[in-house]
């Protein structure tokens, strides 16, 4: 069994610094080769390419925009009326994920299953999909679905949020497949995080994964938001742990560090990853309870015990 891979998010870690180079340069310091940025639009695309390749670091995965922040818009995906500006933040994001170091992989397996099919995740192509994402290193781009708009009552427009959601994933689908780019789903809390937001359990973005039926759509599991909407992480893992492209730690309730109290067993959660054979890279996407550098000794201990993978293994 493989040792996991981790990727440091600079936009939750090192927070004592003052700016995404820095905290890339902080992350190639404390041992990491790979990082996640939630939003990099504050950079140009160039520089923060420049600032990682300075650090050593390899990106792997951004957001796409949030929208308008003023309007309290945290995504745009499954937005009613906001279509144009999702299909804009999109291409914005692809810009970036360009930019970012993201070289021209071998094309993506056929997308076909008829176009559109939910056969697509099954059978050879499935299985032709997870060798290819295995053998590279490649730049994920989290589709934001946004929240319910203010005023609303959720359970009356889920079904047409749903609706706008699977048309702009469909397009986006067709739009990262000529890049060669692969798309997350990801649900987030409502009970403590964003009461608001629309996709917020893995039953749900699952259910709409199969809709969509896009093999280069995949599932991005934080299991701090997991555990909070639905516990039983051991065997919702198992279940879903073949649609999934990337994961999230950090630890239940106040989303510190792994090694931090609380009750997340992360030795166990990362041994089950190993076992079920995740490949991809575990984000460390939380708050650290103090100094950064300090708080990784759950990361070292783990490299001490497992070893540490080069980032393109």
């Amino acid at each position: 069994m493989a040792p996991l891979r981790f990727s440091a998010n600079v936009s939750w870690l090192f927070p004592e610094l003052p700016g995404l180079p820095e905290r890339l340069q902080a992350a190639g310091r404390a041992g990491f080769e790979a990082a996640e940025v939630a939003w990099p639009y504050v950079e140009p695309p160039e520089a923060l390419a420049s600032a990682a390749r300075a650090a050593g670091m390899r990106l792997v995965l951004i957001n796409t925009p949030r929208g308008d922040q003023e309007k309290g818009e945290m995504g745009l995906g499954a937005v009613p009326e906001r279509q144009a500006a999702f299909r804009e933040g999109l291409e914005q994001a692809v810009l970036y994920a360009k930019a970012l170091g993201c070289p021209r992989y071998p094309a993506l397996p056929s997308l076909d299953g008829g176009a559109g099919s939910t056969e697509a995740r099954s059978g050879d192509t499935a299985v032709g999909y997870r060798l290819w994402r295995q053998l590279f290193v490649f730049l994920l781009i989290h589709l934001m679905a946004g929240r319910v708009p203010q005023g609303a009552d959720r359970a009356a427009v889920k079904g047409e949020m749903e609706t706008v959601f699977l048309e702009n994933l469909r397009h986006a689908a067709g739009v990262l497949a000529q890049e060669n780019l692969v798309g997350l789903l990801e649900p987030i809390n409502t009970r403590i995080t964003d009461p608001q937001y629309f996709l917020d359990t893995p039953q749900q973005a699952a259910a709409i994964l199969q809709k969509v039926g896009r093999p280069n759509l995949q599932l991005q599991m934080d299991v701090f938001h997991w555990q909070i909407m639905d516990g039983n992480l051991t065997g919702n893992i198992r279940e879903f742990l073949p649609i999934v492209g990337h994961v999230q730690v950090a630890q239940v309730p106040d989303r510190g560090e792994p090694g931090s109290s609380g009750e997340l067993d992360f030795s166990y959660l990362f041994q089950l990853l190993e076992d079920e054979g995740y490949q991809g890279f575990v984000g460390c996407e939380y708050r650290p309870r103090g100094d950064t550098v300090e708080g990784l000794s759950w990361l070292r201990s783990y490299w001490d015990r497992k070893g540490r993978p080069r980032t393109g293994q």
